[in-house]
């Protein structure tokens, strides 16, 4: 039987032979998963065999990891912020980004948590979850028009036990919403088609296109967001979106446009413009 450094290594070769990036990283996170392990812990068993009943089981993540299927789709899970979030091709994955929008709000919140907060298109109902974990009194509604996302959202509100908290909903955006919120969050469609085009094959063959193209040079959700969204905003409320990084100036003209009093563009960790933010 071979033993875990040996795998290890042949592992990393194969990914790297088949143009994984980072394949050090992704074949120690595959192996972890096969072992039921932590990754950490593989540094300190690598002369430890492995059965064949493991072994089996760990090639048909390699395989599956090697044919581009993401990394978090072969683990079946992924961290968000203090979260550990099931994942699988039902919904987008939660990106970096994304956690970065949610960290500047619960900041932006810290003496004053909001009483009800949408989150539009919740997909796995990462922002969703999120929120609620950090404001316990705080009463979320996560919308997708996705049935098979919802589901996904669902099991991940039982698996962090924020279930009673978080309620989810099928609608086309705010079609089938009704009520007041004090702030309206939403990570939707922006990427235009040619940026998907050239996108990762990890990304175009495996999530769904629909929760990332939007028409309009990606401007479309982005519009009809900030467009309907003051019929459900509190008095003094806001909606804050992830956008694409070339979309802050037309934004601000919509956002005059619908009679926001103010906006605000916040950048993301690279310095781009990521974050918009629109206040009635």
């Amino acid at each position: 039987m071979p033993t875990i450094l040996e795998v290890l290594n042949k592992t990393k070769a194969f990914l790297e032979k088949k143009g994984i990036e980072k394949p050090s990283l992704n074949a120690e996170w595959l192996i972890a998963k096969g072992l039921d392990c932590k990754r950490l812990d593989l540094f300190l068993r690598f002369e430890e065999q492995i059965p064949e009943k493991k072994l089996s089981f760990l090639r048909e993540l390699v395989v599956r990891r090697a044919n581009h299927e993401p990394l978090q789709y072969v683990l079946g899970e992924m961290p968000f912020m203090d979260l550990n979030l099931k994942i699988d091709s039902r919904a987008l994955i939660p990106r970096p980004e994304t956690e970065e929008l949610v960290e500047r709000l619960l900041a932006l919140w810290d003496t004053h948590k909001p009483s009800k907060v949408l989150d539009l298109g919740t997909g796995s109902g990462a922002i969703a979850l999120a929120i609620a974990y950090y404001c316990k009194k705080t009463e979320v509604l996560g919308v997708d028009l996705n049935p098979n996302a919802l589901a996904l959202a669902q099991e991940n509100a039982i698996k962090c036990a924020l279930e009673k908290q978080v309620t989810f909903q099928l609608s086309n955006w705010f079609k089938e919403i009704s009520g007041k919120f004090d702030w309206i969050i939403s990570n939707p469609p922006y990427l235009t088609e040619q940026e998907w085009q050239t996108a990762q094959l990890e990304v175009k063959q495996f999530e769904p296109k629909n929760a990332l193209v939007a028409e309009d040079e990606g401007l479309a959700d982005l519009k009809q967001l900030l467009e309907e969204a003051p019929q459900y905003l509190a008095p003094s409320g806001a909606i804050a979106l992830e956008t694409g990084i070339l979309h802050h100036d037309k934004l601000k003209s919509f956002a005059k446009d619908f009679r926001y009093t103010r906006t605000e563009s916040w950048k993301d960790i690279s310095g781009r413009d990521r974050f918009f933010v629109a206040f009635i």
